[in-house]
């Protein structure tokens, strides 16, 4: 089969748009209560346009779960590779840190729709991006040439940074992000410390 031809720029803006739109309409109304009139008035185009660039609304909320994943993926990728050594594990979840509060927006959003993101799950089945991660993530935290408090160290400091973005998203929702990334710098080096990273 033939690759799809990449969509023309202009395209791709305009899907992107849509995508920016449903996250601010999904935020303040909720998922079952945006219409894709709504998304369409707010972006200035008609319903149809919308619709040439997404079958249904349920195609949007699925396009916003793949960027999340896309995200999530490219935050952790550096996380799980084998050179991943403990003493990297700070700048490496620094970045982590950068990365998904650049995207609050969409953790927001998935919190504020758990229902309806759970009923996608339902729907459709791509757990194989999730397993292959989180096995690379767990063989460096078993790499027993590091010592073990120094590997629980990081798990937990993986753990906080991940709850407070995404999982406690929506209840810091109104914090500043800069604030925010510098109390998260603050709890990661407190669970890190210095002295247990040294190997």
């Amino acid at each position: 089969m033939a690759p799809k031809p990449a969509a023309p720029p202009d395209e791709r803006t305009t899907r992107e748009r849509i995508l920016d739109i449903a996250i601010e309409l999904f935020i303040e109304k909720g998922y079952d209560k945006t219409s894709l009139r709504e998304i369409a008035e707010r972006l200035g185009f008609s319903k149809a346009a919308v619709y040439y660039h997404f079958a249904s609304k349920d195609d949007i909320l699925l396009a916003l779960h793949l960027r999340l994943h896309d995200l999530l993926r490219e935050a952790l990728a550096g996380l799980g590779e084998p050179d991943a050594t403990a003493d990297m594990w700070p700048l490496l979840l620094d970045g982590l840190i950068e990365g998904l509060i650049a995207n609050r927006q969409l953790f927001v959003m998935h919190e504020r729709n758990r229902a309806a993101f759970e009923q996608l799950h339902d729907k459709r089945h791509h757990e194989g991006d999730h397993e292959d991660l989180e096995g690379q993530l767990r063989g460096v935290l078993a790499d027993h040439t590091v010592p073990l408090p120094t590997r629980v160290r990081m798990a937990c400091s993986l753990g906080a940074v991940i709850s407070g973005v995404m999982m406690a998203g929506d209840a810091f929702a109104d914090v500043p992000s800069a604030e925010l990334v510098a109390i998260l710098r603050g709890a990661m080096n407190d669970l890190l410390g210095a002295a247990a990273l040294a190997r």
